[in-house]
This record gives C-alpha cells, sequence and structure tokens, in this order.
C-alpha cells in the first residue's frame, strides 16, 4: 500500500462485528470504481463482541484495510477523532459502520469534491421507518441549538462527511476532550456544500445510541458551542430576585396595615420556585465547570491496545 493513498475511509465502530462484512463488500465496490488508491481505517472504540477480530481478518486480505483498537470505549466522536489523526489520504471521508450511511454516496460526495469544495457535508433523510419521537426530538434540538448557539448547524446532519487534507488537519489541530464534530466542522469555516442521502436501515444490530447517550451528546453540543445558557441562567436568576423583592416589599406593607393572613401555600410555592430555579443555575454552570476542569487536566482522549496496519 502507498504512504499516501489519495483517498482515506474512517469508519468507528462499536459491537459492529455482524455489520462489517457487508460494509466492507459494499466500499471496496465503490472504491475499485473510484480509479484513486484508497485505505480503510476502522477504529473500534472497545467493542464486547467479534468486531476487531472481523477487522483483523479484512486486513488480512486486504491490505488497504488498517485497524485500530481502543483500550476501552471512549466514545464516538473521540473514535471519529482518532480516525481522522490516523488517516493520510489527501481525501478523508468519515462514516458509520451500520450501513446507514450509503457507501454509494461516496461517488457523489467526490464529485462535490471536484467541483471545488473543501469539505462535503451530508443531511439525513429519515427512513419511513423511523419513529415519531425520533423525528420531532431532532427537529426540536437543532431549533434549540441553532438559536443558543453561534455556529449554525445543519438540521439532520452526520457524521457522514469528506474532508480535503486541509479541513481534516485544521480539525485535528482542535484539541478539545469534548468533541462535538458537527459543531466544529461548521465552526472552520472553509468552503463547504450539503448533499441529502436517505438513510437506510441498519443491517444487522441495535443503535448504540441509547437516549441518555443522545442526551449527553445533545448537551454537549449546545455547551461547547454556546454561552448564552449561562446568560439565561443570569437574567432569570436577576428577574426572579426583582420579584422576590417586590413580594418583600408587598409583604411588609401588608403586614403594618395589619392584612397578613396567615398561610404555607405562598411560602412554599415561592420557595420551590427559587431554589428550583437556583439548582437549575448551578446545573448550568456546572456543566461549563466540568468541561473547563476536564479540559485543564489534558489528558489523552483515548489510548490503542491492538492495531493491524
Amino acid at each position: 500500500m502507498s504512504n499516501t493513498p489519495q483517498l482515506s475511509i474512517v469508519v468507528p465502530v462499536y459491537n459492529e462485528a455482524a455489520n462489517l462484512e457487508v460494509l466492507y463488500s459494499a466500499l471496496i465496490d465503490v472504491l475499485e470504481n473510484a480509479n484513486r488508491s484508497y485505505e480503510v481505517i476502522f477504529i473500534d472504540d472497545g467493542s464486547s463482541d467479534e468486531t476487531f477480530q472481523v477487522v483483523r481478518s479484512l486486513h488480512e486480505r486486504n491490505r488497504h484495510v488498517r485497524g485500530f483498537s481502543f483500550s476501552r470505549n471512549f466514545g464516538h466522536q473521540v473514535a471519529l477523532y482518532a480516525g481522522l489523526a490516523q488517516a493520510k489520504g489527501d481525501i478523508v471521508i468519515s462514516m458509520d459502520g451500520d450501513m446507514q450511511h450509503p457507501p454509494s454516496m461516496i461517488a457523489q460526495l467526490l464529485h462535490k469534491y471536484e467541483e471545488g469544495y473543501d469539505i462535503v457535508n451530508t443531511k439525513r433523510i429519515d427512513a419511513e421507518s423511523t419513529g415519531l419521537f425520533k423525528r420531532l426530538s431532532s427537529r426540536w434540538y437543532y431549533g434549540m441549538l441553532n438559536a443558543l448557539s453561534d455556529v449554525p448547524i445543519e438540521p439532520a446532519a452526520a457524521d457522514f462527511r469528506l474532508m480535503n487534507r486541509k479541513a481534516v488537519d485544521a480539525l485535528n489541530r482542535l484539541p478539545e476532550t469534548h468533541r462535538f464534530t458537527r459543531g466544529l466542522v461548521g465552526w472552520m469555516g472553509f468552503k463547504q456544500a450539503i448533499v441529502p442521502y436517505k438513510a437506510a436501515n441498519r443491517h444487522a444490530g441495535a443503535s448504540k445510541y441509547t437516549f441518555f447517550k443522545m442526551l449527553r451528546f445533545g448537551l454537549d453540543g449546545i455547551v461547547s458551542f454556546s454561552v448564552k445558557p449561562l446568560r439565561i441562567a443570569f437574567y432569570t436568576g436577576m428577574l426572579v430576585s426583582v420579584a422576590a423583592l417586590m413580594y418583600a416589599i408587598y409583604a411588609i406593607i401588608q403586614h403594618f396595615l395589619g392584612a397578613t393572613v396567615e398561610g404555607w401555600t405562598s411560602i412554599l410555592v415561592s420557595v420551590l420556585f427559587i431554589g428550583g430555579v437556583t439548582l437549575l443555575s448551578l446545573g448550568v454552570i456546572g456543566e461549563y465547570i466540568a468541561r473547563i476542569f476536564n479540559e485543564v487536566r489534558r489528558r489523552p482522549m483515548y489510548f490503542f491496545k491492538d492495531k493491524v496496519e
């Protein structure tokens, strides 16, 4: 294999042993017709099944396949970062390993690249089998994210994209621990295009993104690209303080007028409301402090325990 392939395919995988053979066959059909030297890089994110053994067997059949295995599960975004760091190609395409990112789209991404774009993003068109909750939650999330963020992010964007070497090197120079790649790519600039694709059903297995993982991923996107939640917490606290002060003045006046009535309802409601706002504000501040803490530790984002190349 050439030390400098023209095209690198980066595929983060986690417990995808049942999908890799099908994905590999589909990729090779496309890559052999692309008339470019290539490499396929699999990043095993600490799988507990036979994923890396399958990657090893693919490497033995085709030396253009490279594989790296994490020492534990570090997360999809970190695996994507590690794959981009290992990619040698002048053109790098990242995609998932569950066949929901169709390899047949690679030719279309390359066509956009040849038109002069540095980054070619993709926008997911949900399959008919996609649940109503997932569709609505995705729409609400991106609406809220774009309202809060200073960087516009395309709704239904995916980590299925093409980048040239200049863009990949720029992205790799961003050493953030909590990585929200879709936001980072938008923040970098460069000449970008968007290509829609229809999401296919998974070939095998189930999605590794649980509800709580999706919630954490969404929170990373908001906190990483906006300080508006801090400002909202500040303004809310200020409004509550003004309202509490006005209520205190009212209570004092009523006391001197002898019109006070004993009761616990208003007190209870006030305490619960103010306490809830306080805890919410502390939670928002805590999320930012946690990210500061993680960044200043400067720990490596991942470790490899095995590799084939």
